[in-house]
């Protein structure tokens, strides 16, 4: 089995695909095997390397919450490519791994040629936070199937099992595997204790790399802060995919591919372009002499 070491721990990791690099972050209750539809779909014409996050078996499982702060997942990222020697990729992260994907791009931008940022929030409020702590403690007392099974039925999710009863039980069953002490140390510690977006402004506006922002529009807690990336990244399109929650790659996946290939497409051509300053919400409806003519 391929293995990553990133600071003494180990990332499983598989590569499909020749050509240009996609590098596949999966979110908090997924893992690897929830990218085999992009991989599928791109591994024709790109080089596809999707891995477990830490915490995740193959992958290890520190015992130590340290372990699982957001600039450790970040890093781990670097260390994938690193350790494949790929200087620069496309990132495509869905959620938790979308945030990492970001935090990525600001710390390491020469090694981004596209950000796709799936389904991605901002960092937890204090409530939220609280129902982070309280997932995590059943986590451990009650294990991963009830945790798996509890989270599924979760408001953002519901449209997957409404849509695809089928491939919501696959989803189900793969987060019932994950480690109950991994997912609980990755809940207490990346998802609860990583820094709000909304600090990071100065450096999301200066952040020059093509991103797309894609969200279902079911999707109420990551809406907002889509809007305000959206608003702040200077280089970033936006997509909502309509009747949608949060799996957005497991639940639409052919038009989460059609939309990423035409991304990549865009972006390969040179023609993911800044935003145009005419087109800014400052500005005038009517721009022009006084009757609106250039």
């Amino acid at each position: 089995m391929p293995f990553a070491d990133s600071s003494g721990v180990s990332l499983y990791y598989e590569e499909t695909g020749t050509g240009y690099p996609i590098v596949w972050l999966h979110e908090f209750a997924a893992d690897f095997r929830t990218w085999e539809g992009q991989v599928r779909h791109f591994s024709g014409q790109y080089r596809c390397i999707t891995y477990n996050a830490r915490g995740y078996p193959p992958s290890s499982v520190p015992e130590d919450g340290d372990a699982y702060t957001f600039d450790r997942q970040r890093d781990d990222v670097l260390a994938i490519m690193d350790h494949l020697k790929i200087e620069k990729a496309h990132i495509v992260g869905l959620s938790m791994g979308a945030y990492a994907g970001l935090q990525f791009a600001m710390s390491y931008p020469n090694r981004v040629s596209a950000l796709f940022f799936a389904s991605g929030g901002s960092g937890a409020s204090r409530e939220e936070r609280a129902q982070y702590m309280r997932g995590a403690d059943r986590m451990l007392s009650e294990g991963m199937e009830a945790g798996a099974s509890g989270l599924a039925m979760g408001a953002t999710r519901i449209q997957l099992l409404n849509k695809d009863e089928r491939g919501w039980k696959e989803f189900r069953r793969y987060m019932s595997e994950h480690s109950a002490l991994g997912s609980a140390l990755t809940l207490k510690n990346y998802q609860a204790l990583r820094p709000s977006l909304y600090e990071s402004e100065d450096v999301l506006r200066a952040l020059d790399i093509p991103v797309l922002l894609a969200l279902g529009d079911e999707d109420d807690p990551v809406i907002e802060v889509n809007i305000y990336l959206k608003r702040t990244l200077p280089r970033a399109g936006l997509w909502v995919c309509p009747k949608t929650g949060h799996g957005l790659n497991i639940e639409e996946p052919g038009a989460f591919n059609q939309m990423a290939s035409q991304f990549f497409s865009t972006v390969e051509r040179g023609h993911w372009h800044r935003r145009d300053p005419r087109a800014s919400s400052a500005q005038s409806l009517f721009m022009g002499d006084k009757h609106g003519q250039p």
